[in-house]
């Protein structure tokens, strides 16, 4: 005669479902909601950053820069753009800086 097989008990807290939850709000549907004279104000909390828009350049490199960046976003591993982006704004902070101790 063999044992009957046990099962572990269950933890009650192992399968809880969860809440599905909302997705924002598009900025055109608030736009439709104000222009349909609805309040919208509790859509802003005025805790984030206003970001001025993104303007795009094009930027000519010698072959051998190019590499040279193309290095240092496999050693960083982040894209091209980021080093790029990272470098220029080192190097303008560093400026910003040498500016300022000039002038004091």
């Amino acid at each position: 005669m063999t044992s009957p097989i046990r099962r572990p008990k269950k933890n009650k807290n192992s399968m809880r479902k969860t809440r599905s939850r909302k997705k924002p709000i598009s900025a055109y549907a608030i736009a439709r909601l104000a222009d349909n004279g609805k309040d919208v104000s509790h859509f802003f909390t005025n805790s984030g950053k206003m970001m001025k828009p993104i303007q795009r350049v094009n930027v000519d490199f010698t072959a051998s820069m190019l590499e040279e960046l193309e290095a240092a976003a496999k050693e960083l591993n982040i894209s091209r753009q980021a080093v790029i982006k990272t470098m220029l704004r080192q190097a303008l902070d560093q400026r910003q800086s040498a500016r300022a101790s000039r002038h004091r």
